[in-house]
């Protein structure tokens, strides 16, 4: 089976770095059914953590993190890969983009019950090159 390659909107949320902030925000999108692709979150600056929210359904996001009190960032676009899990998947993915010159900025991926999943943060001027290289 082959690697799914599609865009995907992402957005952020700064919040508090204490506990329990990760916690709300997802209890906050849960309650509205909001399904996530992918959630990261990592030390932000002044104290904050940011975490990254990659929905199945952006509009549902947007309308949701309102009404939970969000302040969400604008738009962005990131590269959400998908496939059957075996050694080196990732890797694979890695160098079609290295060959075609395109710098990763950031990535994070998972393997479960068979499958793999992958987002990749490129420049927003390297999405179409990227998708390009990965087929999507």
């Amino acid at each position: 089976m082959a690697d799914q390659i599609r865009r995907v909107d992402y957005f952020y949320v700064e919040v508090p770095d204490k506990p329990g902030e990760g916690a709300r925000v997802l209890a906050g999108l849960k309650e509205s059914g909001v399904d996530l692709l992918n959630f990261t979150a990592f030390p932000g600056v002044g104290g904050k953590t940011q975490i990254d929210l990659v929905p199945q359904d952006a509009e549902a996001l947007t309308r949701a993190a309102d009404k939970a009190g969000l302040k969400l960032s604008a738009r962005k676009q990131a590269l959400f890969v998908q496939g059957q899990n075996r050694a080196g998947a990732a890797a694979d993915v890695l160098r079609k983009l290295a060959e075609a010159k395109v710098n990763v900025r950031a990535a994070n991926g998972c393997a479960g019950q068979g499958g793999f999943g992958l987002i990749l943060w490129v420049a927003p001027s390297d999405l179409t090159a990227a998708a390009k290289a990965l087929g999507a």
